[in-house]
């Protein structure tokens, strides 16, 4: 037994250290030869452009694999599992649904972002803008406490499940996982992130694809939809479900799973906070972004839903049988609050298979999500402190030399903390349900920024704190008054973190009108146009017009790009447009329509239903596997054929076109000569005119 776990460790220590250890190393000898491949061969120059925005070039496939791995941390797979385990089939729904809204609600707020403000390297460099300094420090502050907690939650979560599964040292651990993270990040920059993201989110679905058909058609234990049905109903005659309807696993009717919706609606929220999501809807290209985050959003839900309605109800189904490893006892709260639902279930299922994916699958979560924790906190302090604050006249080059050496400090403190965390007994279930009561407060006042062109400096300063203030009493009060006393237990309550999440989240929706229309604002969006990208993208991009270009050639050019513009305004507007009415539609059908008429009236699955309900599990997973594994690789066939010929046949090959890294453009160059031929026909034309 280690560390309050009733299971001894089914691997030894170096299993563990060599997963980390050699993965790690996989990683970031992969991608940092890349990374030098790219540059090296293909022209790709990594400034601090590149590096933070990827040139504004991602594609819909690899933005919507992006959006699936930063929001699939360690809490998704082990939460999402433990609240299965408790409350049966409506909290793998709950979960799923109350965390996947807000990704489809974003994809607005991303359109907007790339609409209002189309040059920003950052969301926080756009309230700068608007605001000024006191606000863009008050929102640098909110995201900057959101992207290390998510970093540490990371930690504590990987780490509690290696050393239960093989005995390794948690601390050591804490230090070890970032190591490889920060090599391939340093050398690839956000484009690094989106390539592995999707190498590690295809693995995750492959697991999953391969659990969900074990236990659901090949196991000997369950192997049928009907087995499952039978076991939870026993399960459930054993150790009734507080709250649910006839204290059965199998029925929406939940009190606490209900509880659960609202957790993690606000928690959800809460990653709004993150300024990495708006990093990688800036580095999208424009015509991608919303379809990116719709088909990010609705393949994510797939995680949580389809593992712990797999692996959170094999584990309450099977508790009470000898294959499960705690028989005859029961998981210990400390092991459910842990997580360790997930990789129990695996064990009785698959046996040191099923726990070396368990690892491999957390492994890919921690990484790849602690990747976009990087380099997000890399931009905020390179653009939002650096050259906002210490140095705005920095160059390109400075600004790239400075987000080098914030990306190892970043991973030795949030290393540092987790270690804290660890030894003070804090579990990834509780850092990741009690975040959104700090950050939620700041979600309305940042969307208003680009979408109320009244919201007040004010409003924008004074509701986040208030709300913030408000959200934590509450659940401090909540958890006195339910429990007697204020602990990491207690505060772990469900009412409690309703309680906190809720006055967080709504507190602005009153505040920020309220106090705006003392003193309403009009700003001018064309403001955020004005905002220039680095030096060393202004460099590129003029190193060629100058020597080049003739006045006639830059009257023309100019023209061209003000109609391209304005197509690209027209564009942006549409895919907002559609936005909206999708995710509108999506999320009343996640919290209304699907899950409320269960609720309502207390239903419980019978046989057939509870098979139906698995067929639709079966088909969403193959939904978001075959989007997620397929997309980016069908956006970048050309790019991949292109790459073969350079491969084989030379440079010149893949000069004629722009490469593209599947689903990345690396477009200066050709784009470039494209440019001077459109303008050399039109001054041909011009003097043809006049000859004529």
């Amino acid at each position: 037994m280690t560390d309050g776990f009733q299971v001894s460790p089914i691997f030894g220590q170096g299993v563990g250290y060599g997963l980390v250890i050699g993965l790690g190393a996989a990683f970031a000898i992969g991608m940092s030869f890349v990374s030098w491949f790219l540059s090296r061969y293909l022209d790709e120059v990594q400034d601090s452009e590149m590096f933070m925005t990827a040139k504004h070039s991602v594609k819909t496939g690899l933005t919507a694999s992006a959006v699936v791995s930063s929001w699939t941390i360690a809490a998704t797979l082990l939460t999402s599992t433990t609240e299965g385990y408790s409350y049966g089939i409506s909290g793998p729904f709950w979960y799923a649904a109350g965390a996947t809204v807000q990704i489809l609600l974003f994809s607005v707020a991303a359109i907007e972002l790339k609409r209002r403000a189309p040059n920003a390297q950052t969301f926080l460099q756009v309230a700068k803008v608007r605001y000024g300094a006191p606000t863009h420090i008050l929102f640098c502050c909110y995201s900057q406490f959101y992207q290390i907690i998510t970093a540490v939650n990371l930690l504590v979560g990987g780490s509690a499940v290696f050393s239960s599964l093989t005995g390794v040292n948690r601390d050591a651990l804490c230090f070890l996982f970032p190591i490889g993270v920060v090599i391939y990040t340093l050398a690839g920059g956000i484009k690094a992130t989106f390539i592995t993201d999707w190498v590690h989110t295809v693995v995750i679905y492959v697991i999953m694809l391969v659990s969900i058909f074990v236990v659901y058609t090949t196991s000997d234990i369950i192997g049928s939809t009907d087995r499952m049905w039978e076991l939870l109903q026993e399960a459930g005659r054993l150790h009734p479900v507080p709250g649910n309807a006839e204290g059965t696993y199998l029925t929406m009717r939940s009190e606490s799973g209900g509880y659960i919706g609202l957790i993690f609606v606000g928690t959800g929220f809460a990653a709004a906070v993150d300024s990495q999501l708006f990093q990688k809807a800036i580095a999208s290209d424009p015509k991608s972004t919303s379809m990116g985050y719709i088909l990010g959003g609705t393949s994510w839900f797939t995680i949580p839903f389809v593992l712990a309605t797999t692996f959170g109800l094999a584990a309450a189904a099977t508790e009470h049988l000898p294959v499960f490893p705690t028989y005859p006892n029961r998981m210990t709260d400390y092991e459910v609050s842990s997580g360790m639902a997930m990789p129990y279930a695996a064990i009785a299922f698959m046996g040191k298979g099923g726990a070396a994916a368990i690892l491999l699958m957390v492994f890919m979560a921690v990484t790849s999500a602690m990747s976009s924790e990087t380099v997000a906190t890399t931009a905020l302090l390179t653009y939002n402190v650096y050259k906002a604050y210490i140095n705005p006249k920095a160059t390109g080059k400075q600004m790239l030399n400075f987000s080098n050496w914030i990306v190892p400090l970043f991973a030795v403190v949030s290393s540092a903390i987790a270690v804290g965390m660890n030894h003070a007994g804090f579990s990834v279930g509780f850092l990741i349900t009690a975040i959104g009561i700090v950050v939620d407060s700041a979600i309305v006042p940042m969307a208003c920024t680009i979408m109320w062109r009244k919201q007040s400096t004010a409003a924008v300063m004074i509701a986040p704190i208030v709300s913030s203030g408000a959200g934590i009493l509450a659940w401090l009060l909540t958890a006195r008054h339910e429990y007697g006393t204020i602990n990491i237990t207690t505060l772990q309550g469900n009412l409690p973190l309703v309680a906190g999440n809720m006055m967080s989240l709504t507190g602005p929706i009153l505040l920020t009108p309220l106090i705006t229309y003392i003193k309403p604002e009009n700003f001018d969006w064309e403001i955020f146009k004005q905002i220039k990208p680095p030096q060393d993208e202004q460099d590129t991009e003029s190193s060629f017009t100058t020597q080049e270009r003739s006045p006639a050639q830059m009257e023309s050019t100019s023209g061209t790009s003000t109609m391209d513009h304005e197509n690209d305004e027209k564009g942006l507007l549409r895919s907002r447009n559609i936005a909206i009415g999708v995710s509108i539609f999506l999320t009343l059908s996640y919290l209304i329509l699907w899950p409320i008429p269960m609720y309502g009236t207390s239903y419980v699955f019978s046989k057939g239903f509870f098979k139906g309900w698995i067929v639709v599990v079966f088909l969403w997973a193959f939904f978001a596997s075959t989007t997620i594994t397929l997309l980016p690789i069908w956006e970048g066939r050309s790019a991949i054929k292109k790459l073969f010929v350079f491969i084989f046949h030379g440079r010149k090959a893949v000069q004629e076109v722009a490469p593209i890294t599947v689903g990345i453009e690396v477009t200066e160059k050709s784009a470039n000569e494209s440019a001077m031929e459109k303008e050399r026909e039109i001054l041909q034309s011009q003097e043809e005119k006049r000859v004529g």
